[in-house]
């Protein structure tokens, strides 16, 4: 093997020193005997950077980056958002359709690659794995246990916690999903099914994305001297490949997923905070004007705080974020039924450990299948078709759920490496995993439980969920004139005046605006019409959620958007009430501002091919990219377009999945090699499988056609040079393969000519295609061992005790 600069070797051999001798029977072609040069042992090794680098200037005005990366970036950021702005609802509606059908195809595909990586995580924190250092053996971790899980924390779900830590568990204790439908289901059991979801949405699935990006770049960065960079997980699969357009490419995807996941909690979160002013502060309007310069005010210290670095700047205020979350949590905690929060803490917990298979491998089959018709027939409870839950539950819910966390993983997940150095994995999982998934659960135990004690009290108050018109009583002015009277000369007892002698739903007004009507109306001694639908207007705000206006100890949370629940729930704590606001409110803003300034701080790093201290303009530019980006959604499309983007940002997660599926295995064979388990110089096909991707070689290329359409033939070369032992397998292989291919070209003549009749014939095409795999990599591999056939021929694969001329047979 090649020795590059400085004594550093590639993790895979060069294709020219593959002609070794094979340990099997010698073929009957000569070939000449070759002796490897020395290897080191991947433990202690170095891997030299190849990337591709722009480098000019001098000093702070300094750029360096990786030129096609950055542009090609650019270019891809203002097209989409131009899509975005120019065809929003065109936009907003394509994403719509291609999320649902994500969820509809795969489900399985989310749900069970999340069961597999926690798993492996699992495995590598219990093995000897654990005892490996994102580092030097010599090295100490660089910031103390405090400051290092303020910073992650807040980087990973901070703000999050605010906007769904009263509102999730709320929707999901009033529903509608498959517990609420149940209506013989306890009401205090669906209270815990609340919890339980929130914790599922919350646990190990969730944070266990970002364990997995951190702790193969952690290891590849600070042990082996590669860049911080998303490409370099691919190292232990692909080698230097990582430095042509693959890798590349990863990184251009990892860039756009990080800025639009940003851009998006940047532009949506806005309208929290500028409805959390509003809250306090009537006169503050929720208008563009307002969350435009809450945009760039959030913008202008994150771009502040992203040149100070990470030792600076992100440090000092994830410290201040998390010590005002824990003031806020901690107070609640007391203020609220302390021993009610434990009792329901300790609970969820139980229920959690006790439900987390089941949950961690649900699919919603049934559901995302077809509607239970038929129900009624067979006695059930439903019978409007819905079944057990709605259609679009796991869609809204959960798979929105793990896209997003799945689309944030690059930018967490390499943040969290970042700031981990000198930390063994078992150090980095109890901190990235074990720790926050505790804390999260008793934050989320905290104000979700308080959320569904404050949701039940104010309805034991009598308050409910009036619909008010926003400027006119229409039923009463309908009523007013379909009797002949007029607004001033009539008393409240014409209230009763409408058809259907009085009966609410007949003049359109629901049992709660009744209520509420007839609440003012004891309280007031000469009530008038215009006296009712001035208090309508002018309290339509408060009406039904509140007690009054100026009594805020019991909140409907139900009759609010999302926005408001936070602050109407810690309103409910008296003279606490605006205290707790006004906290949250500053909290709300500076975890939006360590999101940003992490996020410009990891697209940098990565646009840079990951020098972990780009130029200081380089920061600038991509802090300020954020901030116009969410701008001129916001303003040019309002939240649709803001909407579409994060909707593209988590169908994104498919493809991420898929790229996390890979990296799970390059990291499970880097920990492998450098604790002497797997030999990363043995002998190997001299074609790897992405060749005639990486290198785009013409003859690599007609290859990898040869094989995809006529593998029988590329068999029967292998098989003549042992002399045809195999001969038997390889014909019924053979056939298969034939009737497989004469399948699907039926298939194709049936789709232009449907008269046929011959519509599904694809099943059993990949039927026999299935057999051609099997006997394949059973019967040809049983004759001769060594030789791996893995799915079929038309794979490149590299294993050890494959032949070069082999290998040339099947690629060529």
């Amino acid at each position: 093997m090649a020795s590059n600069e400085k004594g550093s070797y590639s993790a895979l051999p060069d294709t020219s020193e593959m002609a070794e001798k094979n340990s099997y029977n010698a073929p009957p072609y000569p070939i000449p005997a070759v002796d490897p040069p020395a290897r080191p042992t991947w433990k202690g090794a170095v891997i030299k950077d190849k990337s591709v680098w722009f480098k000019c200037g001098c000093g702070p005005f300094r750029v360096k980056l990786n030129p096609i990366v950055s542009i090609a970036s650019i270019l891809i950021i203002v097209a989409f958002i131009l899509w975005c702005i120019l065809a929003r609802e065109n936009a907003l509606d394509s994403f719509n359709s291609a999320k649902s059908w994500i969820t509809h195809t795969f489900t399985w595909l989310y749900v069970g690659s999340q069961d597999i990586w926690a798993l492996v995580i699992i495995a590598i924190y219990f093995s000897k794995y654990g005892q490996i250092k994102l580092g030097q053996d010599d090295e100490q971790p660089e910031y103390n246990d405090g400051t290092w899980f303020a910073m992650l924390f807040a980087c990973g779900v901070g703000v999050g916690l605010f906007f769904f830590g009263v509102a999730e568990p709320l929707w999901h204790y009033i529903g509608p999903n498959r517990y609420t439908r149940d209506k013989y289901m306890p009401d205090n059991e669906v209270a815990q099914w609340a919890m339980n979801l929130t914790f599922f949405h919350w646990g190990i699935h969730g944070w266990i994305v970002y364990v997995v990006i951190g702790i193969i770049l952690g290891f590849l960065t600070f042990r082996k001297g590669m860049p911080m960079t998303m490409k370099s997980c691919f190292y232990p699969l692909i080698g230097d490949r990582i430095y042509g357009w693959m890798g590349d490419l990863i990184d251009i995807f990892s860039i756009l997923t990080t800025l639009f996941g940003v851009c998006t909690s940047l532009g949506l979160g806005t309208m929290q905070v500028n409805k959390g002013l509003n809250y306090l502060n009537e006169d503050i309007a929720v208008n563009t004007t307002n969350q435009v310069i809450i945009i760039w005010a959030i913008t202008l210290v994150a771009t502040t705080s992203v040149i100070t670095g990470v030792g600076v700047g992100i440090r000092r205020l994830s410290e201040i974020c998390f010590g005002i979350g824990m003031v806020i949590m901690l107070m609640v905690l007391f203020l609220e039924d302390t021993w009610y929060i434990l009792n329901l803490y300790c609970q969820s917990i139980g229920f959690y450990i006790q439900w987390i298979i089941q949950l961690g491998f649900h699919c919603d089959a049934f559901e995302l299948s077809s509607k239970s018709f038929g129900a009624a027939d067979r006695g059930r409870v439903y019978t409007d078709g819905e079944g057990d839950g709605p259609i679009g539950w796991m869609d809204g819910w959960t798979i929105f759920y793990w896209g997003w966390w799945i689309s944030w993983s690059p930018f967490v997940g390499m943040f969290i490496a970042k700031i981990s150095r000198g930390r063994t994995i078992r150090q980095f999982i109890n901190g990235a995993l074990t720790a926050p998934m505790i804390y999260s659960f008793l934050w989320l135990t905290i104000f979700g439980g308080a959320a569904i004690k404050t949701e039940r009290l104010a309805a034991s108050q009598g308050l409910c969920c009036p619909k008010w018109n926003s400027t006119v009583l229409a039923w009463e002015d309908a009523m007013l004139e379909s009797n002949g009277y007029k607004m001033n000369d009539v008393s409240v007892s014409a209230l009763k005046l409408c058809p259907g002698d009085g009966e609410a739903a007949a003049c359109g007004v629901t049992s709660c605006e009744w209520k509420l009507i007839n609440t003012y109306l004891a309280s007031e001694s000469e009530p008038t019409l215009r006296s009712v639908v001035d208090y309508v207007n002018s309290n339509s705000r408060w009406l039904g959620k509140y007690k009054s206006k100026t009594d805020k100890s019991h909140a409907r949370l139900s009759c609010m958007s999302s926005e408001e629940m936070w602050f109407a729930t810690v309103s409910t704590y008296g003279d606490m009430g605006p205290f707790l606001c006004i906290v949250s409110l500053a909290g709300i803003i500076l975890y939006f501002v360590t999101s940003s300034d992490s996020g410009s701080l990891v697209i940098d790093i990565m646009s840079a091919n990951g020098d972990q201290d780009p130029p200081i303009p380089q920061r600038v530019f991509w802090a300020l990219v954020e901030g116009a980006t969410a701008t001129a959604l916001l303003v040019a499309g309002g939240s649709d377009s803001l909407k579409a983007l994060q909707t593209a940002s988590v169908a994104a997660g498919l493809p991420y999945t898929i790229i996390l599926c890979f990296v799970t295995v390059a990291m499970w064979r880097a920990l492998a090699m450098e604790t002497g388990d797997l030999n990363p110089y043995g002998p190997e096909f001299a074609v790897s499988l992405v060749d005639p991707f990486s290198t785009l070689r013409p003859r690599l290329w007609a290859g990898f056609i040869k094989n995809l359409f006529i593998s029988p033939i590329s068999l029967y070369d292998v098989l003549k040079l042992h002399k045809l032992k195999a001969l038997g397998p390889a014909v019924l292989a053979g056939v298969c393969w034939v009737v497989w291919l004469a399948l699907i070209i039926t298939e194709i003549v049936y789709i232009y000519h449907p008269d046929l009749k011959l519509n599904g014939i694809y099943s059993l095409a990949w039927v026999f295609y299935l057999g051609f795999v099997t006997i394949v990599s059973s019967g040809i591999n049983a004759e001769y061992g060594d030789i791996l056939f893995m799915l079929d021929t038309t794979l490149w694969r590299r294993d050890v005790g494959s032949s070069g001329e082999e290998s040339r047979l099947l690629s060529f």
